[in-house]
């Protein structure tokens, strides 16, 4: 019987290392974006499943499930990846813009996270595991919708925890405390392993899914070796100096 993973916010950079990290171990996955064009290659190469969802939206993610429910997929691995961000002063950012990054960030790991849960309660086992960044747990200067968001979303993860945890699920959240290593993201010559390799990130989720339930870890922090606790590969002595774009 097959097993399948299901990615909410998929795309290029950590999402498709999690498609190769999966498939690799014998899942057969479903990769959710709101422009699954952009899926194709990434599809092609892993024999994933793309489907459309908005996940800030209650309609679209009932509507994904019941898809799944129609070809009866009941993922037993759900990783929410979506994330949004406006930038700005706070005395100046658009409202809107910040309503729709926490609706992305936090709403929709809501919205997921509960439709992935009925499914799991009733098969009494799956894992489920949210992506966070250093603003889960580090609020940076004009980055507040982000900020909320993935604090949020942290809160998320450790009640979800504590609730489905007895009952079988374990759920986990991620703190990507770095900058994550793409294409578009090079390594700096002078400043090796300062970013996170998405390859090396795939590999803890990974080992969460396969965690034995007598140490499951609730929350797991990862960064460079370089990394001074700062959420950045930059050496700043003074961290209100730092203005650095942190995964995010």
């Amino acid at each position: 019987m097959s097993r399948h993973a299901l990615i909410v916010g998929a795309g290029s950079g950590l999402s498709a290392a999690l498609a190769r990290a999966l498939a690799k171990d014998g899942y057969q996955c479903v990769l959710v974006a709101r422009d699954v064009a952009k899926l194709t290659s990434l599809c092609s190469e892993t024999g994933a499943t793309a489907m459309g969802c908005d996940a800030s939206s209650a309609a679209d993610v009932n509507r994904l499930f019941e898809q799944l429910d129609a070809r009866a997929i009941v993922p037993s691995v759900v990783i929410y990846n979506a994330g949004a961000r406006v930038r700005g002063p706070v005395a100046e950012v658009d409202p809107a813009a910040v309503a729709h990054s926490i609706n992305v960030s936090a709403f929709g790991g809501f919205l997921v996270g509960q439709q992935a849960a009925r499914r799991m309660l009733a098969a009494g086992a799956g894992t489920i595991l949210f992506t966070g960044a250093s603003a889960s747990v580090k609020g940076f200067a004009q980055s507040a919708s982000f900020a909320m968001g993935k604090f949020a979303l942290r809160g998320l993860a450790q009640s979800m925890a504590r609730e489905l945890g007895p009952r079988g699920i374990h759920v986990a959240h991620v703190v990507i405390d770095g900058g994550i290593r793409s294409a578009t993201r090079a390594v700096p010559a002078d400043a090796p392993d300062s970013l996170l390799d998405p390859e090396a990130i795939a590999e803890t989720y990974l080992h969460l899914i396969h965690q034995p339930r007598s140490a499951w870890s609730m929350e797991v922090e990862l960064r460079p070796w370089t990394e001074r606790f700062c959420g950045c590969a930059r050496k700043y002595s003074d961290l209100s100096t730092c203005d650095h774009m942190h995964n995010e």
